[in-house]
């Protein structure tokens, strides 16, 4: 391994001065530069360069320089992908990126405070009623999708929607056992007594290309295909249906009768039909198209349904179809 001695200074009376380090003549304001030589196979792999900056001074007629400290680099061949990997992902840990994000939440800050000082406090009588309490008109469960928010998308303001969103906006029927969605199922209709229910698909939605994609006998370990195999019914009438359409064409079809096979489901739970039954309770499909901004709404019709429909047979009948475009 080569020495790291630092090189001498001198003084030449005012003339320009030079040093010898390692064989490299250097001038006033030239950066050296010191490769080591390391053995092994780690040789082969990579090289460390090691870089000297100097401060140049003059003082009496004579120019003075100081090794300032060194910054050592290392440059990987193309055989050590492993360690060019390392490399990049050390990059991501500096402090310019710890600055990105503080930027980040240096900005939600902004929002928050916008929304406090335009909404809130504009507001400050509705929140306070909010305060004590809710009685929203609606539950929405919908997609994950960071680009399917429903307040966003439907204009819900605080108190008016009672919100689940999961992968897929996908409803597991009632002798599934517990889980988060018919958790605030039951919350939502026995507590709040919502009025509706609105269950919203949305395009490019990857929870359905999941399922759509998965096989039979396929691992069960991933949280993923496990959720999204809710939705099997839905993509085994899509498959029996639409077997003539491209896989991206079967993923929209889906998409849509993963809603159906929702509302179907809602029925399964026993409070769920007794209030739709009497009236108290409407149930409704929705599919937001990012791509082209349109949204496709409709009711499910339950007395126009058949006693095998409302059994959970099949297809519910709808109602009150329509295209906001």
């Amino acid at each position: 391994m080569a020495s790291l001695t630092p090189p001498s200074t001198s003084c030449n009376n005012g003339s320009s001065r030079t040093s010898t380090i390692f064989g490299l003549m250097l001038k006033s304001g030239e950066v050296e530069q010191t490769h080591l030589s390391l053995p092994g196979s780690f040789r082969r792999s990579c090289t460390f360069k090691i870089t000297y900056d100097y401060h140049t001074m003059q003082h009496s007629g004579c120019i003075i320089r100081d090794k300032m400290s060194p910054r050592l680099s290392l440059k990987a061949s193309k055989e050590s992908p492993g360690l060019t990997k390392e490399i990049r992902r050390e990059k991501f840990k500096t402090a310019g990126d710890k600055q990105n994000e503080q930027e980040l939440f240096d900005e939600l800050k902004n929002r928050f405070l916008s929304f406090k000082r335009n909404n809130y406090l504009e507001n400050l009588e509705e929140y306070e009623k909010l305060a004590k309490g809710q009685a929203p008109k609606f539950m929405v469960i919908a997609c994950a999708d960071s680009r399917v928010c429903p307040s966003v998308i439907l204009g819900f303001q605080p108190g008016e929607a009672f919100m689940v969103r999961n992968v897929a906006n996908l409803v597991p029927p009632y002798e599934s056992g517990p889980s988060e969605t018919n958790a605030a199922l039951e919350f939502a209709v026995n507590s709040l007594e919502v009025e509706n229910i609105l269950v919203i698909g949305h395009s490019c939605c990857g929870g359905i290309r999941a399922l759509m994609s998965m096989q039979e006998g396929s691992d069960d370990s991933s949280f993923i295909k496990s959720w999204v195999r809710v939705g099997k019914n839905a993509s085994i009438s899509t498959k029996a249906t639409a077997s003539n359409l491209s896989f991206d064409q079967q993923c929209r079809h889906c998409e849509k009768e993963s809603v159906s096979r929702s509302l179907s489901n809602l029925l399964t739970y026993p409070w769920i039909e007794e209030r739709v039954m009497r009236g108290l309770l409407s149930l409704h499909g929705g599919y937001y198209d990012f791509v082209d901004c349109s949204f496709e709404k409709w009711t499910l019709d339950y007395m126009g349904s058949s006693l095998k429909e409302k059994a959970g047979g099949g297809k519910h009948a709808t109602k009150n179809h329509s295209f906001w475009r």
